[in-house]
């Protein structure tokens, strides 16, 4: 009896398993599928669509790497509308620009640039169209020469001493900071030859980093007291390496050292300009510059200041020549050094003439003692300039002279 209960139970619990289990609908019970892929997958691999994608890149890498060949081919040769400025750092600039396309502005960076030739190199950069970042400390610029661009929205100006390190994004570097006349130079020597030295080492540190083009402005003074008449850019110059004025001659020497240094073990493109005597408005009324000296001494009605016999001679370019020649080598492929300067050779004594017809002929003239290390010849051989820049000083003497005047006559009464 209690075996057959037991059967009874079993049989019991069976029927009401199977009783629960037909109470499941047919329809709910689905099988067991595996995982499917992601939506963008499975959308890539139906219809043969990973192929087309595939087909597509293809095409567009062939486009683009045969689209400058191409340019640069007309149908039977070099186009010479599209011809490519060969820069191993800046590809995007064409020269020259086909008319109607409309090529990107350069931002370009000017040290200095509220200085004497600064500011006016700032004015024909703006005036091309680019955008500049001018940096200056303030010690011989000046901001009233940069005042006029404060509106223009493609102008900044910081005030920053290139002695300490900066980062910038820019594709041009011209570096000009430094104080460039004896008076300015011989107030502070080691501050000085810092900014020829270590202001020149964080501007080339800067060109590397970004993959800049970099022009250093040097000077004829590298050349000292020359033994060669006229210089070329070969001559490698009488210099006092322990004089009053070395600061400023052996800093730009040892500016120039760095700067193709960095050319040579870096690859920076660089430039490098050697400037000779500028004139011309903006520049500083007391500079002790022997032009600068006479203009404003014949404007006060004092007697022209001649330092020895007065038969050194120099030469004299005007401010908007030497820019239109920065500008020249900056975008050119050469290296340098360029002599940029105006072979028209004067006598000290032959300027003061020429300043005395321009301002005031009754002005008279004083001899003073020579300053020590003063160069007795300086005159610029510019045949390199000529040939691989196609530049050479426009205005003479006595043409650009009356310009400067008006802008010293200016400034002296406002004083």
């Amino acid at each position: 009896m209690k075996h057959l209960y037991k059967q009874t139970g079993l049989n019991h619990l069976k029927r009401r398993e199977g009783d629960a289990d037909d109470q499941i609908p047919t329809h709910t019970r689905t099988p067991r599928t595996p995982k499917t892929l992601p939506r963008p997958l499975n959308y890539l691999l139906r219809e043969q669509r990973l192929l087309f994608v595939f087909v597509g890149f293809l095409l567009a890498t062939t486009f683009f790497l045969v689209q400058p060949a191409l340019l640069r081919l007309g149908p039977v040769g070099p186009n010479p509308l599209l011809l490519l400025n060969h820069n191993s750092h800046n590809h995007r600039h064409l020269l020259p620009v086909p008319a109607g396309v409309r090529v990107p502005p350069r931002r370009v960076v000017v040290t200095g640039g509220a200085g004497f030739v600064g500011s006016h190199l700032v004015d024909k950069l703006l005036s091309r169209g680019d955008d500049v970042i001018v940096i200056d400390n303030f010690f011989t610029g000046r901001k009233e020469n940069l005042v006029h661009h404060f509106g223009n929205p493609r102008f900044e100006l910081i005030r920053h001493d290139v002695v300490e390190p900066i980062l910038l994004e820019v594709d041009r570097i011209y570096h000009l900071a430094c104080p460039a006349s004896p008076v300015h130079y011989k107030y502070n020597p080691i501050k000085t030859i810092k900014t020829n030295v270590m202001g020149t080492l964080n501007m080339l540190g800067l060109a590397k980093r970004i993959g800049a083009r970099f022009l250093l402005t040097s000077t004829s003074e590298v050349y000292g007291d020359p033994l060669e008449h006229p210089q070329k850019e070969t001559y490698w110059g009488n210099v006092n390496p322990i004089g009053v004025r070395s600061c400023y001659d052996e800093g730009k020497r040892t500016a120039e050292t760095l700067t193709m240094d960095y050319h040579r073990g870096a690859d920076v493109e660089v430039r490098i300009a050697r400037i000779f005597n500028t004139y011309g408005p903006r520049m500083c009324i007391d500079d002790g510059r022997v032009v600068s000296n006479f203009v404003a001494q014949a404007i006060r009605k004092q007697p022209l200041t001649v330092y020895g016999d007065g038969k050194q001679t120099r030469s004299f370019q005007y401010v908007a020549d030497l820019v239109d020649g920065l500008m020249a080598l900056m975008e050119s492929e050469h290296v340098g050094p360029f002599n940029l300067g105006n072979p028209g050779e004067f006598t000290m004594l032959e300027l003061a003439e020429v300043v005395k017809v321009t301002i005031d002929p009754s002005a008279t003239i004083e001899f003073k003692e020579n300053t020590a290390d003063d160069p007795h010849m300086r005159k610029p051989d510019i045949t390199k300039a000529k040939e691989l820049l196609h530049w050479e000083p426009k205005i003479s003497l006595r043409e650009g002279l009356p310009l400067m005047v008006s802008d010293f006559q200016k400034r002296v009464l406002e004083e």
